[in-house]
């Protein structure tokens, strides 16, 4: 017994095999694992409490739309922490990200700002959270919102307790995703985020902002 057991754990430590195949092997392994949808999300439709269904539409704008069937209402909420989701709509294929000012835009690169918490409401609507900033003094989070003309909100104004933030889910269908990963610094820069959705004296960061703010991430993530 104790012979086969040793066998075992050789032939699947890939001692068996020569060093240059068994690293290949290894290498193949992993890259095939990694490729490998791991996490269980829903393709599903947010329905806001002010009558619309939040929408991203192919050049990435944010907004409302009272069409239920419109394709670009289709969103993969995707869990990547302790009930926290990426918000990607299912036709731009970009992620809902909010920045520093509030200001809600889009994304083709998964980063920090792309995180949002989940939570149930009392009165059991959901809302979402930036994972990363909230107000400095009273430590409000900010959410994510629409107001009665369907105009995505900035998330410092969002209050909880108003029907601008919540939203109900209507899942069409659970899924099989890819873990999003924070991208390396070097591959941000090379790619521009889409501009805020809102537009008034807030403007985009820069990507060398962008790259402070991604490396600074990793100590302020989830707080």
């Amino acid at each position: 017994m104790t012979r086969y057991c040793s066998l075992f754990l050789r032939l699947l430590s890939g001692e068996s095999k020569g060093p240059e195949t068994a690293e290949e092997e290894g290498s193949v392994h992993r890259e095939s694992h990694q490729q490998e949808p791991q996490l269980k999300g829903i393709v599903t439709r947010l329905f806001s409490e002010q009558g619309f269904f939040l929408q991203m539409q192919p050049d990435g704008a944010i907004s409302g739309n009272k069409d239920e069937n419109s394709d670009y209402t289709l969103f993969n909420l995707i869990p990547v922490g302790l009930r926290v989701v990426a918000i990607q709509g299912v036709k731009a294929g970009l992620y809902v990200a909010m920045n520093a000012e509030g200001f809600l835009y889009t994304s083709d690169v998964f980063t920090a700002e792309c995180k949002f918490k989940e939570s149930v409401f009392e009165n059991y609507y959901v809302i979402y959270s930036s994972t990363l900033y909230r107000q400095h003094e009273s430590g409000r989070a900010w959410f994510l919102g629409l107001n009665k003309e369907g105009v995505v909100m900035k998330g410092n104004r969002v209050k909880k307790t108003k029907p601008c933030s919540h939203f109900v889910p209507r899942p069409i269908e659970v899924c099989m995703y890819k873990e999003p990963s924070l991208h390396e610094l070097e591959e941000k820069l090379l790619k521009n985020s889409r501009s805020p959705t809102l537009n008034s004296e807030g403007r985009p960061r820069s990507l060398a902002q962008e790259a402070q703010q991604l490396e600074d991430s990793t100590e302020q993530d989830g707080s």
